[in-house]
């Protein structure tokens, strides 16, 4: 079994109010007393994308000096900026390329697949993207459930602003997903709201944001709900590749 924790949209800015809620959630996961083999962060990690959005970002989630309890994984959002997002956050030379990664555990794998477009607010996962997926599920045993971890959905979530910008070309994920039955599901973060959907037969949870919650339309005109507690999920995929959510806030 693998339990996953799940945190999204931090947008951290050098403001106390994003400090203190990063850091909330952040010690909320720290002191768990039981088992978690990984923490993921779906994006928008930083709200400019400058490099000391990113050296704040690795002090409090604890990447520099090994400080977390468990791996954490990373991947970047329309807000974030590769070149500072790879030099300042994972401590490896700058450069413009996607930012994806692979991590293998005994139970399952999770790919943190690069869905930002540089200078837009909407999604897509590149033809170098595609080919990395391709290339490593083909590398990992295929008995393995893995999980596609992205920024952007690739589904409507019934909000005017997440769906104004959502993943590009989803059929070409779903194309893919029809041939790789090892994928168990989605994990997606952006819209601020957590949320459960399906996908090409797969399930999508969507991780809440921490900096705020979006209000959904019958909610009330205003979007941000910036007083509404940080919200966190925890992702199990089971021995038979079920994946179930469960979420959280901290107040």
């Amino acid at each position: 079994m693998l339990v996953l924790a799940h945190i999204s949209d931090l947008h951290l800015d050098g403001t106390a109010r994003t400090t203190e809620r990063a850091e909330r959630v952040r010690d909320r996961l720290w002191e768990l007393p039981g088992r978690v083999d990984a923490l993921l962060v779906t994006g928008d990690i930083a709200d400019h994308g400058t490099e000391a959005e990113y050296e704040e970002a690795a002090r409090i989630l604890g990447l520099r000096e090994g400080e977390a309890p468990f791996p954490v994984l990373t991947c970047p959002g329309n807000h974030d900026s590769r070149a500072p997002y790879r030099k300042a956050l994972l401590g490896r030379p700058a450069s413009d390329g996607p930012v994806n990664s692979a991590h293998a555990f005994d139970d399952g794998a999770v790919l943190m697949c690069d869905s930002g477009i540089p200078g837009s607010d909407d999604g897509a996962l590149d033809q170098e993207t595609y080919d990395w997926i391709e290339a490593t599920l083909d590398e990992l045993d295929a008995s393995l459930p893995v999980l596609l971890a992205l920024h952007h959905p690739p589904v409507a979530l019934h909000h005017p602003l997440p769906d104004r910008h959502r993943l590009r070309e989803a059929g070409r994920l779903a194309a893919l997903l029809e041939r790789r039955p090892e994928v168990a599901g989605l994990i997606t973060g952006h819209a601020h709201t957590p949320a459960a959907s399906m996908f090409a037969g797969r399930p999508l949870a969507v991780g809440p944001g921490v900096t705020w919650t979006l209000r959904l339309p019958w909610e009330g005109e205003q979007v941000a709900d910036r007083e509404a507690p940080v919200g966190l999920a925890f992702h199990v995929l089971d021995d038979d590749g079920r994946l179930t959510t469960h979420f959280r806030v901290v107040t």
